[in-house]
């Protein structure tokens, strides 16, 4: 019997001695031996491991979208955005929107996903708030991937309740103010959170900017309701007459106006769904995804942030992965700009750069 084929490639002068430990978990691409955690970062999902990282940031997942009234599947959020293509999870990462290695000057964690089970959304949202407030409370600043934007109002209110009595207020990138009295009766849907908070008392009204609302809901009376409470909000034609920048600067004054700190919200659905197709409730002539991006490093360098959320991305209507990709993005400027405010001031060079260019 003859022998079988030889199988050319043992022999590659490519191969390793011993391919199976040739690289770590934390050198291999995003698909392959892929552990599930935000961009391959320690887990911390307890108690005790959370005490023992002493993290700076930790990312917790909330898979929940029973609160939508539109196109579900945001309960997949979280995993998407982990997983989208484009995570490193290297400690050499470097920023060169903002010249910083984020991992040389941050502790990050994955503190997991909350414990959400199906047809039980009052639940849900309960176990989000004691998840969030978890994280808070051994230190760690709480980014917390969505579900859909029922969410928040467990996450803000988690922050919020930590951090009491100071006061936490609200910066929120939107289509849509979220604040109808009800869904169909339901108190708690995606439409309603930031009624919630405000009327459970965990921020002050005054202490809410909104940025980004376009489209056709909510009606004048819901925001006859806001005008009451002293919201202030920047509409997407306001921006096209100013510039993103300018009226991100006056949001994150006005946010500053009064509140200690800062929480962050961010419906991807604030950008234009040609950028961002994967949401339940897409509204066309939305933000630029760099807009948004640079936005994030604006306020995130500019206030102290007490937690953040990323919220509807639907992967389900995502194309190509470019909602979950633009989140998971989203999350990593919020993070390097954390770390850039607490690296070093970078040396300054003895060479002037019109000094340093060669003669003609």
């Amino acid at each position: 019997m003859s022998d079988p084929p030889d199988f050319r490639l043992e022999h590659s002068e490519l191969r390793g001695d011993d391919e199976f430990g040739e690289f770590s978990t934390i050198d291999l691409p995003y698909y392959s031996d892929w552990h599930g955690s935000f961009e391959k970062l320690a887990w911390a999902t307890d108690d005790g491991s959370l005490e023992q990282a002493r993290a700076d940031v930790a990312i917790v997942g909330a898979p929940f979208d029973e609160g939508v009234s539109s196109r579900p599947g945001a309960r997949f959020g979280p995993r998407a955005i982990r997983m989208a293509p484009t995570t490193w999870a290297s400690d050499s990462a470097w920023s060169i929107q903002l010249d910083t290695e984020p991992y040389t000057h941050l502790t990050v964690v994955d503190a997991g996903d909350a414990p959400v089970v199906p047809t039980r959304p009052e639940r849900a949202l309960r176990v989000i708030h004691q998840k969030v407030r978890q994280v808070a409370s051994h230190g760690a600043i709480p980014i917390v991937l969505g579900g859909d934007h029922s969410i928040t109002y467990p996450s803000a209110a988690a922050v919020s309740g930590h951090a009491w009595p100071s006061s936490v207020g609200v910066l929120h990138f939107d289509a849509h103010a979220d604040t109808g009295a009800d869904q169909w009766g339901n108190l708690y849907g995606h439409g309603q959170p930031m009624r919630r908070l405000i009327e459970e008392g965990w921020v002050a009204g005054r202490n809410f900017v909104q940025v980004g609302l376009r489209g056709y809901w909510p009606d004048r009376e819901t925001f006859d309701w806001m005008r009451d409470q002293g919201f202030r909000w920047h509409t997407m034609v306001e921006i096209e007459d100013r510039g993103a920048e300018a009226v991100v600067a006056d949001a994150i004054a006005a946010a500053l106006d009064g509140p200690d700190r800062i929480y962050l919200s961010v419906d991807i659905d604030v950008v234009d769904p040609g950028m961002a197709p994967g949401t339940g409730t897409p509204e066309a002539g939305g933000l630029l995804a760099r807009e948004l991006l640079r936005a994030v490093r604006q306020i995130v360098g500019a206030v102290e942030l007490a937690g953040m959320d990323v919220v509807e991305v639907s992967p389900p209507y995502d194309t190509a992965e470019i909602t979950a990709i633009l989140a998971h993005r989203v999350v990593m400027e919020a993070i390097t700009a954390l770390a850039t405010k607490r690296a070093p001031p970078a040396p300054r060079s003895s060479v002037s750069p019109r000094a340093s260019k060669p003669e003609r």
